[in-house]
């Protein structure tokens, strides 16, 4: 298994001073200064302000190859379904970035305002099949409480720690196996959530109507949309291209959100030893991609800037890092690193590390 830890566990030290109180970064691009994730926080707002005609023009440019792409699929499937299913892999990775789209919508800051964030983000939803409001909410408790072991089981992938697994019964240890799994967590349960759980506001059943509202609409709209297709090309071609676009959005962007936090040197904490700021710097990785693939991807490798200012727009993420390079190297990991992380599964408290179920 690569070494994800290694030199990530140099910049993972505890940080115990400031950055710089220059907005260009310029004392931490030096290395001098340690880092103090609350003072990057309040210099990183510079960043927050979404440029309109940029928004706009990203949403073009992925939403409209998609909507063609899919087109060609389905007026190709009588001729050679090949063809259609050589092209669900680019608009799978589209689809992709049009749910990373509405994500930043949800943090209110692809679009300046709330109003078009959310309308943005809802019409989205129908065709990630992902209901705006519900998802907003348990992102947001997730983003909340990152790294916290008292706040765990919201929009995150269910972490036990070493004493919590040995707690359990056999069955439960077993059952705890399966899930952590590759194949449960990168194929069975993405198709499990975004098929099925997304259906109905679970978790936030009692939270409200709105969330009620919100899944089923995104639901009713979705299936005009699907009956349409249906209607116009048949039930079988419409299955035959829409199930694995949907599953290799939903199998590659349930890989970004595993690696984003489940790392070797991650950081996890409970009670008063837990902190927001130092959580969300030194808990989330730099997955540093191909120029292609952080293009499809929306720069969402580049997290743990995300997590410690949510508000800045994925397309302004790379100026975060031009402007304070020493982020560059922090928690930082290729994609062929990442798959020795599969195997983690347990956060060992003593050694204040993930480590794999041996």
């Amino acid at each position: 298994m690569p070494n994800l830890s290694g030199a990530n566990r140099a910049v993972n030290a505890p940080f115990d001073g400031t950055l710089t109180d220059d907005p260009a970064g310029r004392a931490a691009s030096s290395g001098t200064a340690p880092i103090d994730p609350r003072q990057l926080a309040r210099e990183l707002k510079a960043f927050n302000t979404p440029r309109p005609w940029r928004s706009w023009f990203e949403i073009a440019i992925t939403l409209v190859p998609f909507l063609l792409l899919c087109w060609l699929m389905l007026a190709a499937v009588e001729a050679g379904y090949l063809i259609s299913l050589v092209l669900t892999v680019p608009a799978g990775f589209l689809l992709l970035r049009l749910f990373l789209i509405q994500h930043d919508c949800g943090h209110g800051a692809f679009l300046p305002s709330r109003f078009g964030n959310d309308w943005l983000g809802r019409a989205l939803g129908v065709l990630t099949l992902t209901p705006y409001d519900c998802w907003r909410r348990s992102h947001a408790l997730h983003h909340a409480g990152t790294g916290n072991l008292d706040a765990r089981g919201y929009g995150d992938v269910d972490t036990l720690t070493v004493r919590e697994f040995h707690a359990k019964t056999r069955g439960g240890r077993a059952f705890y196996r399966f899930y952590r799994h590759p194949i449960t967590l990168l194929g069975l349960g993405p198709a499990y959530l975004f098929l099925l759980r997304h259906r109905l506001p679970i978790g936030l059943m009692k939270a409200g109507s709105i969330y009620w509202v919100c899944a089923m609409a995104t639901n009713a709209a979705t299936a005009l949309l699907l009956a349409a297709l249906v209607l116009q090309f048949g039930f079988g071609a419409v299955v035959l291209i829409v199930l694995p676009v949907s599953l290799i959005a939903a199998s590659v962007g349930v890989w970004l959100f595993y690696i984003q936090h489940q790392f070797e040197a991650a950081h996890w904490d409970q009670g008063a030893d837990w902190s927001f700021h130092d959580a969300a710097l030194r808990g989330s990785s730099h997955l540093e991609l191909p120029p292609i693939l952080r293009w499809f991807t929306a720069n969402i490798g580049i997290h743990h800037v995300h997590h410690l200012a949510s508000r800045v727009p994925f397309y302004r993420l790379p100026e975060v890092l031009r402007a304070y390079p020493r982020l560059r190297t922090m928690n930082r990991f290729t994609a062929l690193q990442t798959l020795g992380a599969l195997r983690l599964a347990l956060w060992d408290e003593d050694q204040r590390r993930l480590v794999p179920f041996d």
